[in-house]
């Protein structure tokens, strides 16, 4: 046990001359891992993205329907229609709480099963509505379940996945979310609302059957005192030819300085968790203030002026893009590294909305042009709003693309890498409720902010808060890739204050 113990302290030791050593350590270390049982728990763990995708996608197969449906107790006006696509984010804003404090009280495995019940739950509502409120209750049901979900599920990966894969690993959480998107657009164009309310069930149902044989992380397990569980973790994890002895011994010695697990006003001073909180929540600000929303909500107008008239295939396009791309960023995420897909994301972004708001501009110019001239040249000078609808549909693309790169899946990632484990529930929940929280104002605010700067001036100003992300990432954001977790606490604490 001495020697294991020396061996992680050499391992942690990261000053002067020591970090080949330490490197070289972790390395053989990893040689003799074995990753299929980590894919298959973290399977396993994604089915809760999923079925968060699917509550996401819901809403717009649904509301067209339910917007005309015969029966005048379920039918839903303008109001009631926006309200039954918004509501989600408040119930997720309060998942976000309860998360953290479900995630210290009863562990990672125990929250991911448990948030599966108010899934079924709340789709089981909707099923059997038999008015809006009671479709209203189902939707903040589902909408509490995503909100512990965005919390549990990065966390659960990122103490289960081991630094070679941990990014590719954490970003299948934002894959698997725009994958029940897209599979909820595509199920409803063949599926009634209450048919399609019953497929959206079976992915948290899948969950919960299969989280049952996952095991519970190693770092909460140890937290508790329970070493030999940790251990067994460990193996099932790594395979039997790593020494699970090595790692639970390192991850002990990371967390001598952590003994005591509640957390107190003197915590908020300590760099090791001001800082990273202070990361966390501007990072899950500015994912929210990049204009994703703004832009999914004129996606449909956009490719009905492109002359894309099925705007249900239109739809599933845009969904198909963000799958691809969030693939993408999965694999090179261990390659590329975080902050530089961070970057070249704010960059893209930056200037798509601000082509959106190019667009916007010239064509409210070309509309109110009385004498009927055409003030952008393009092959469609007869019909100059078709012409320029083809510069939002670049936009859009850009947009998506650049999103679904970087500032999609990344502030989730990293969320789960910076924070010590004595401040995870409760820092992890306060990221996740600036997140909700931010996206129910800007969604229920965007209307009001065009008709104060306009369109145009609404997206230039989505366009300034990207140019913000930009600096704010290449000043703040560390870069984790290839890092232990315990290592990045390390470095947020020696970071010269």
């Amino acid at each position: 046990m001495i020697e294991i113990q020396n061996e992680s302290r050499r391992l942690l030791d990261t000053e002067d001359g020591e970090d080949t050593r330490v490197r070289s350590e972790q390395d053989a270390y990893l040689d003799k891992v074995k990753n299929g049982k980590l894919f298959l728990a973290t399977l396993a763990a994604v089915l809760g993205p999923l079925s968060f995708g699917f509550v996401l996608g819901y809403s717009s197969p649904a509301i067209p329907e339910l917007s005309t449906i015969t029966d005048p107790r379920l039918r839903l006006d303008d109001d009631e229609a926006s309200w039954f696509g918004s509501i989600v984010t408040i119930g997720a804003a309060i998942g976000g709480l309860l998360g953290g404090w479900m995630v210290d009280k009863i562990g990672r495995k125990l929250s991911l099963m448990f948030c599966s019940l108010p899934y079924i739950f709340g789709f089981t509502i909707v099923i059997a509505a038999q008015n809006v409120w009671m479709l209203y209750l189902g939707r903040v049901l589902t909408g509490l379940a995503s909100g512990v979900t965005s919390l549990v599920v990065p966390l659960y990966i990122s103490e289960i996945a081991h630094e070679r894969v941990r990014g590719t690993m954490g970003s299948c959480v934002q894959l698997m979310v725009v994958t029940g998107i897209m599979g909820a657009y595509i199920a409803g164009m063949f599926l009634d609302w209450r048919w399609l309310a019953i497929c959206c069930s079976i992915p948290p149902t899948i969950m919960m059957v299969f989280m049952c044989f996952m095991p519970e992380t190693p770092r909460f397990l140890l937290s508790q005192g329970k070493r030999r569980e940790a251990e067994e973790a460990v193996r099932f994890l790594r395979g039997p030819d790593a020494p699970a002895e090595w790692e639970c011994a390192r991850i002990e010695d990371a967390s001598d300085d952590q003994v005591s697990f509640v957390l107190g006003m003197a915590d908020l001073k300590d760099p090791g968790v001001y800082k990273p909180l202070g990361v966390g929540i501007m990072l899950m600000l500015f994912q929210q203030l990049t204009g994703i929303n703004a832009i999914m909500f004129y996606a449909e107008t956009i490719f009905e002026e492109a002359h894309f008239k099925n705007s249900n295939v239109a739809t599933v396009v845009v969904a198909a893009i963000q799958v691809v791309f969030t693939a993408v960023a999965a694999l090179v995420m261990d390659r590329a590294g975080r902050k530089l897909l961070l970057i070249l994301s704010g960059v893209s972004m930056c200037l798509s909305t601000a082509a959106f708001g190019v667009y916007f501009k010239l064509s409210s110019e070309t509309h109110g042009n009385s004498s009927g001239l055409c003030l952008v040249e393009s092959p469609f000078a007869e019909n100059p709003a078709v012409g320029l609808s083809w510069l939002a549909l670049a936009s859009m693309g850009f947009f998506i693309t650049g999103f679904s790169l970087g500032w999609g899946p990344i502030p989730w990632l990293v969320m789960s890498e910076i924070f010590p484990s004595r401040v995870k529930g409760f820092a992890s929940s306060v990221c996740v409720l600036t997140n909700w929280g931010s996206a129910f104002i800007i969604t229920k605010t965007f209307q009001d902010l065009m008709d104060l700067l306009t369109n145009a001036g609404t997206f230039w100003l989505f366009s300034g808060c990207c140019a913000l992300n930009i600096v704010f990432t290449i000043l703040f954001v560390p870069e984790t890739k290839g890092k232990t977790l315990e290592q990045i606490q390390t470095q947020f604490k020696g970071t010269p204050e």
